[in-house]
């Protein structure tokens, strides 16, 4: 049995060995059961979700239970309405890249002021505790070597990130860069200072969708966001100053549009189609340019395809329209110019993935798995990224139409993916030249 993990209003985590563990899939409990857990991954980080109650199973009755604590103790009681009990609250993990959470945290409201306050968007998985250790509701997607955090945020970062500084002095997308990777702790920035992998050059200050989950921009009444966004469109001098080294020097190169601190890089696809075409015209051969976009604009993506590009990221909730336009809120396209879009960039020879925003009980769903399977089948897409959505869990199921059919389990939904598109690339990072097999082609 996992046992139950709780928190105090101090973020004091405690283990009530006495319950079963519990996760979520869509708005249904369920035990977590061995099949379900790795031991937490190194890199793992806790979290606190205040304003929801954990729960956990009694195995005697397997009843869920509201974990209370008692006044001036570590010790849970799960009896409600003691004197002075204050609710235990959930507890959840943010995994590291690479792996992907098969259930969410298990909680109920707690009534409280918090519990109206939108979670950070943060992807938090179900856990709880075995063997000693602490276990999580996930499994391992690709293999995550080159996203270790051990790799990310060493002691000489800030001096890396000064002396760049130093070098390009009027750049202000290294200016951005440097505090997505200072504050916000973001890997693709910090590989433009460290000169190496994927290094993320943001473009774009505004979007046509407003994604419920977007990261860098939300109305104020919601979830805060997890970045600020850029607020100016740079120059072509200022990417190149950045792509051109990078792509020429870097071990396994890639630079990416499309960031967590931007909106749609194809509103500037203009700059982006010079910026490859000038770079492409010195380095020739090596390198690997990546867009990661929501693909609506079709005009915008045979622009850069024709200028060179290598991979183009999609990313996607749902293939199943109803799911896709209630949870991206497009404005101007659907899913349909989403879908040419990939068709031009396959027919140009562009490596395609998506980037599925992975949610239990949701993603999971048979009809799901069909929709997408047909999409993969049609537009002939060369890989499925899995990500984590980042969302507050009630948040989302408040916000989008309850799904149908039944849940095969986020394990099930993989395997079973695989086995009906046997030729796709199934993992959580976009690949290098080096390690692309596919129709992209040299520069």
């Amino acid at each position: 049995m996992f046992r139950a993990l709780y928190s105090d209003d101090r973020g004091n985590m405690f283990d009530e060995g006495s319950l079963a563990a519990l996760g979520r899939s869509w708005n249904e409990i369920w035990e977590l059961r061995g099949g379900d857990m790795i031991p937490l991954p190194e890199g793992s980080t806790f979290a606190m979700l205040p304003g929801r109650q954990a729960v956990g199973m009694s195995p005697a009755t397997g009843e869920a239970l509201a974990i209370w604590l008692r006044p001036r103790m570590s010790q849970a009681s799960r009896t409600r309405g003691g004197e002075g009990e204050t609710p235990g609250w959930a507890v959840g993990a943010l995994l590291p890249a690479g792996f992907t959470r098969t259930l969410l945290p298990a909680f109920v409201p707690a009534g409280t002021r918090q519990a109206h306050q939108a979670l950070p968007l943060y992807g938090y998985a179900a856990v709880g505790m075995g063997d000693g250790q602490p276990y999580v509701a996930a499994m391992k997607t690709d293999d995550p070597s080159r996203w270790d955090p051990r790799e990310y945020d060493s002691p000489g970062l800030r001096g890396l990130v000064d002396a760049r500084l130093r070098e390009c002095p009027g750049n202000r997308i290294l200016r951005q860069l440097s505090r997505c990777s200072l504050e916000y702790h973001c890997f693709t920035a910090q590989n433009v200072f460290y000169r190496r992998w994927e290094a993320g050059i943001p473009v774009s200050p505004a979007c046509p969708a407003s994604c419920i989950g977007c990261i860098s921009l939300q109305p104020a009444e919601c979830c805060p966001s997890a970045q600020t966004r850029i607020d100016f469109v740079p120059t072509l001098d200022e990417v190149v100053e950045i792509a051109l080294p990078h792509l020429r020097d870097a071990a396994h190169a890639i630079i990416s549009f499309g960031q967590g601190c931007e909106g749609e890089p194809l509103l500037q696809s203009d700059l982006i189609a010079r910026a490859i075409a000038r770079v492409r015209a010195e380095v020739r051969g090596r390198g690997f340019i990546n867009v990661n976009t929501s693909a609506g604009l079709t005009g915008a993506v045979a622009k850069i395809c024709e200028a060179g590009l290598d991979g183009m990221r999609v990313s996607m909730v749902s293939a199943r329209e109803e799911i896709y336009l209630g949870y991206h809120r497009p404005s101007g396209y659907g899913l349909a110019d989403v879908e040419a879009s990939m068709a031009i960039a396959k027919a140009s020879g562009v490596f395609v993935s998506l980037n599925l925003l992975v949610f239990p009980g949701l993603t999971d769903r048979e009809e799901e798995l069909d929709a997408l399977c047909a999409l993969i089948e049609r537009a002939h897409i060369d890989m499925v990224q899995l990500r984590n959505l980042n969302i507050d869990p009630d948040v989302l199921t408040g916000a989008l139409p309850g799904p149908r059919g039944r849940v095969l389990g986020i394990d099930v939904f993989v395997r079973d993916l695989q086995a009906r598109c046997p030729d796709l690339r199934i993992g959580s990072f976009t690949p290098s030249r080096e390690e692309v097999s596919c129709s992209a082609r040299p520069g």
